[in-house]
């Protein structure tokens, strides 16, 4: 057989009849055929083809995740997207002259308004999950970034959008692609100079339009069938190899025309009844789709059955067998209980069968969630909320109506009265309650999520008022306490302005108050509680009440009458963190009342450890490795208070720092030279030595600056520098706005600083003064005459400052008892001495031994023989101690004569 083939196509049969020649080829090579090779119709594609057929794939791939709102796919889709087109630039300036492509800015404007809808749509943004919500965000940043260089081409868009269907707009482009191949095809064939055939059957290439969703398969199929056919035509026509590959006529070639044509209205036809199919499909309703394996609902009665109350809780005994179960579908068993409490509605069965399935409805929502830790879905917290204030209306509605957890299930009643049902409305609403806690605890506290989810909290306190009327009506001490306490930690943390209306005479004494209600319930639990646990916490949040109204002798007298910081360490850890927000509030209350030292003494135990945010539960400081385990840091985290119930940490701290201050400071100016000077804050004090070793310090800027400059000032007696420093327009912005009523708190703490101030001028520069004026003081310190004389009178009564009051001149006259500085230090250098050679004598006793002290002389002898021999061998040891003893006592003699004769001569030169 010749090795020269005519290379007939349908191209060169319309434009010439050249033939080529071909290359020479190895017949070794050229001839070797396989049966297991796969003739493949190979398909040249040019640059723009392939790059506006990865466009629209993404782009298709785009309008299905928008379509089910899949917004983390989107985003990613719409980053290969914009990859896919920078790839396409440079056919895109070429092919189009730089136009962008009708089918891409589509894509950019539907995006857009994709991300707008759902932005817009605030109800169903919430309703997202996070891992959507986070995306949401990336994806609306991203597009209005992209867009920006897309403007001009999209507001010509919008004002003149595509009347066509995208199934048309994207068929031109693949059809111009396809063109671009054909003369492609062409080109390449004319520069090959024959294809080597293959004998297998050959597989044609399908070139398949991207954006066609349901017609690809159909228009593949008919492509394999007729190139099929044509093939096992050619086969048959043909006797030889030369034959086949020969070129054809131009008859041939007109009916391969005549053919293509037929197959591209076929192609038409199809497109329009798939155009037709998606506009039906538009139409429809969605589908809901159902995670998992999709179990049909089964039949809940049979139609001839008669509904009575034994074929109801027969039922109602089926559907909660199957509870806990493996493959129990819990979706499904909520919607048989809803549908067989409906049946018994229609029928007339009777309020304590709907009372029973009421019960049991609540039990498999609380079932559907299978991990405790976790809180439930909204949906079902929503229903939850809604059956439980059903039933109890129900039983409130109905008192011959008894549910609890004594009932066994065999002597429960349904016919006749009274009704026994078993259940406990109790501990399903305790249940509901630490949901609630677990929802908030699970919501962003700074975004409206939290606000949303924080109004539930009205829904959750009516439900527990109407199970505490139930209780109140048929239930026993120990439930009420049990409900009352839920009441009470809805209560305690919240402020009432009327209670402070009321004791100031502006609303009528009979007006019920936050108060009051607090009064009447922790009472009850006081004399009906048989657990310590309930009391203690009934008490605990009594005295947290008080201490928000400023009822600061009632909660003082209960936390001094009920001992609790005596036991509260063997409580468990929710009570100690009630306990620890008691003591903060408590001390809060004591710095509003004027009470400093109080308020000091409440909150050192606080923040002396550093750890305020963790012992208050408000949330966990960072730790280092090993020191918290995982399963530990996720105890502590259920432990957490909501954050509406949190006391503000930086007002804690500026309370404590200035109430130390306003005690710390005249405490050391009273006893500069004392060694033996105690600590009131360890706190506070770190902070001013910290302060004092910095060679340059600054203006303040933190809160804590602010006190530790205020201190240095109140230290000289500069009570308005003080004053500047600690209620200043920063400092009111950020703790002191926080209290009721702030300007009385501003006010009593300008005085306190004013008090504090002459304490302490008087403390530092007393040696200095003979005789003082009282007037001149009071004007010094802007304060009321008899407050500086009274002030004065109990520094003397307690022996902090020795002077005396001469009341016809107005004066105080200095006594000039304390020594100077010189002699003060000297004083204090005598002691150091003494003390260190004490403590020299003591180890060089230690090291010579002593064994006649103590000797047992053998077995010769008793105790008086030994004390004798003793006394006689001569105690070296006793003697050097006692010389030493004696020794010292001259030293202190000495010292004291020389004081008193120092005084002496200091009261002769006064009277001279």
């Amino acid at each position: 057989m010749s090795r020269f083939f005519a290379n007939g196509s349908d191209s060169e049969s319309e434009s010439s009849e050249e033939e080529v020649q071909a290359p020479n080829f190895n017949k070794a090579s050229a001839f070797q055929f396989s049966d297991d090779e796969e003739e493949v119709k190979r398909v040249v594609r040019s640059t723009k083809e392939k790059r506006y057929e990865n466009l629209t794939s993404i782009i298709k791939t785009i309008r299905n995740h928008k379509k089910i709102k899949d917004i983390p796919n989107t985003l990613s889709s719409f980053e290969d997207l914009t990859r896919a087109y920078t790839k396409a630039l440079p056919v895109i300036s070429k092919e189009e002259n730089g136009i962008t492509p009708r089918f891409y800015i589509r894509c950019l404007a539907e995006l857009e308004d994709f991300i707008n809808e759902i932005w817009e749509d605030r109800e169903g943004r919430r309703n997202l999950s996070k891992n959507n919500t986070k995306s949401l965000g990336t994806l609306r940043q991203k597009v209005r970034k992209y867009i920006k260089d897309f403007e001009e081409d999209l507001s010509r868009f919008r004002e003149a959008p595509d009347q066509e269907s995208e199934a048309e707009d994207e068929e031109a482009h693949v059809s111009d692609a396809g063109d671009a191949a054909d003369d492609s095809d062409v080109g390449f064939k004319k520069e090959l100079s024959v294809t080597v055939p293959k004998l297998a059957k050959s597989a044609p290439a399908k070139v398949v339009p991207a954006d066609d969703d349901d017609s690809d398969d159909s228009i593949d199929w008919d492509s394999d069938t007729e190139s099929e056919t044509e093939s096992s035509e050619d086969e048959n026509q043909y006797q030889n190899m030369r034959e086949r590959f020969l070129k054809r006529s131009t008859e041939k070639g007109e009916e391969k025309i005549g053919d293509e044509e037929k197959r591209k209205d076929k192609r038409k036809e199809q497109k329009l009844k798939i155009r037709k199919r998606a506009e039906d499909d538009e139409d429809g309703e969605w589908e809901t789709v159902v995670k998992g394996h999709v179990v049909e609902k089964p039949k809940m009665f049979e139609k001839d059955a008669e509904i009575d109350i034994p074929l109801v809780l027969a039922k109602l005994v089926e559907i909660m067998s199957a509870r806990g179960k493996k493959r129990t579908d819990r979706r499904l068993q909520i919607d048989l209980l809803f549908e067989l409490r409906d049946i018994s509605d229609q029928h007339n069965l009777g309020v304590p069968v709907s009372v029973k399935i009421h019960f049991n409805i609540i039990s498999a929502i609380f079932d559907y969630n299978q991990k405790i830790s976790e809180p439930m879905k909204m949906e079902h917290w929503a229903l939850l909320l809604e059956v439980m204030q059903s039933m109890m209306k129900l039983l409130l509605a109905n008192p011959d109506i008894s549910i609890s957890e004594s009932v066994a299930e065999e002597h429960e009643e349904y016919t006749a009265a009274p009704f026994y049902i078993r259940g406990c409305p109790l501990a399903a609403v305790e249940r509901l309650d630490d949901e609630f806690t677990k929802l908030l605890k699970e919501c962003d506290p700074h975004s409206n999520d939290y606000v949303s989810r924080l109004k539930d909290e009205m829904n959750v306190v009516k439900t527990i008022e109407l199970v505490l009327q139930y209780f109140e009506q048929c239930g026993n001490p120990n439930e009420r306490c049990r409900i009352y306490l839920r009441k009470i930690e809805h209560l305690y943390y919240k402020f009432d302005p009327e209670v402070l209306k009321k004791k100031r005479g502006e609303v009528p004494a009979t007006t019920a108050t936050s108060v009051d209600v607090m009064d009447k319930l922790c009472k009850f639990i006081y004399a009906k509680d048989d657990t310590d646990r309930i009391r203690t916490r009934a008490i605990l949040a009594h005295i947290y009440h008080h201490a928000m109204h400023d009822n600061w002798f009632q909660a003082r007298d209960l936390v001094l009458m009920s001992h609790l910081q005596d036991n509260i360490d063997a409580a468990d850890p929710a009570t100690r963190i009630l306990y620890n927000r008691m003591m903060a509030n408590l001390g809060l209350c004591a710095f509003r009342q004027e009470n400093v030292k109080d308020a000091h003494h409440c909150l050192v135990d606080l923040m002396v450890t550093g750890k305020p945010k963790e012992l208050l539960a408000q949330g966990l400081l960072p730790q280092r490795q090993h020191e918290r385990s995982a399963e530990q840091e996720k105890i502590e985290k259920q432990r957490q208070m909501p954050f509406h119930m949190h006391i503000n940490l930086e007002l804690l701290e500026c309370v404590y720092l200035v109430s130390a201050m306003l005690l710390e400071i005249p405490y050391i100016a009273a006893h500069e030279f004392d060694a033996r000077r105690r600590m009131i804050s360890k706190t506070f004090y770190q902070q001013l030595r910290s302060s004092e070793r910095q060679s340059l310090v600054g203006p303040p800027e933190s809160m804590r600056e602010h006190v530790v400059a205020a201190a240095k000032a109140m230290r000289c007696g500069n009570w308005q520098a003080c004053a500047n420093f600690i209620v200043n327009k920063k400092m009111n912005t950020k703790v002191w706005d926080l209290f009721y009523e702030s300007d009385r708190v501003r006010e009593m703490l300008v005085k306190f600083i004013k008090e504090e101030s002459l304490r302490t001028y008087l403390f530092t520069y007393s040696n200095v003064y003979t005789s003082i004026s009282i007037p001149s003081l009071a004007q010094m310190y802007e304060l009321p005459v008899p407050k500086v004389h009274s002030i004065i009178s109990k520094m003397i009564i307690n022996e902090e400052l020795m002077a005396s009051l001469d009341d016809p001149s107005e004066t105080v006259v200095m006594h000039r008892s304390e020594p100077s500085r010189l002699q003060a230090l000297a004083m204090q250098f005598v002691d150091k001495v003494t003390n260190l050679v004490d403590v020299n004598e003591k180890v060089f006793d230690m090291k010579q031994g002593n064994f006649f002290q103590r000797g047992n002389m053998g077995n010769r002898g008793d105790r008086g023989y030994n004390r004798n021999q003793n006394n006689q061998g001569g105690n070296w040891g006793g003697q050097r101690r006692d010389n030493r003893n004696q020794r010292n006592r001259n030293q202190r003699g000495h010292h004291k004569n020389q004081q008193q004769q120092q005084q002496q001569q200091v009261q002769t030169i006064d009277e001279e």
